[in-house]
């Protein structure tokens, strides 16, 4: 099948303990990005099977999967965020959640190509990284995590 007529499902999980989010640390041409856990959706998983697979693999962590806060589009070819990106399109869905067992944190066994580690954020200090989507930062400073309207569209 061709990736230009694909679209990805993925899972991402928002984890916050002691006022701070943990957040995945990447890097490419750019420079450094933080992204939160989570990852593409494989046939016959369901979201919540998806990002507990995913928080493993990723950062060796068991998770509890909450409420679905979010869905966010990423279309490649309209941000000018990585030209491999082009035929990309993902829709995301992201949820709450808590981490069962941290002891192995940091101990993912198959991480991200650009994935370089992993980092707690204080909620209060987002503004000094570059964290993607954009629009998260202040969605991860409220009270609730409440959004007046759940799809955020198409954004990075």
């Amino acid at each position: 099948m061709n990736s230009s007529n694909t679209i990805r499902s993925a899972a991402r999980a928002i984890i916050i303990q002691n006022n701070s989010v943990l957040l995945v640390q990447m890097k490419n041409d750019g420079g450094e990005f933080f992204i939160l856990p989570g990852g593409g959706q494989l046939h016959g998983e369901t979201l919540v099977q998806s990002l507990e697979r995913e928080c493993m693999e990723e950062l060796g962590i068991d998770i509890s999967v909450g409420r679905l806060i979010y869905t966010r589009e990423y279309i490649g070819k309209n941000h000018q965020f990585d030209h491999r990106h082009n035929n990309f399109h993902q829709i995301e869905h992201v949820f709450v959640c808590e981490i069962l067992n941290d002891s192995q944190l940091g101990n993912g066994h198959e991480t991200d190509k650009k994935q370089i580690g992993y980092r707690w954020i204080k909620l209060n200090e987002l503004s000094e990284y570059k964290v993607l989507p954009s629009p998260i930062k202040s969605l991860l400073q409220t009270d609730d995590l409440a959004l007046s309207n759940s799809y955020l569209g198409d954004v990075n």
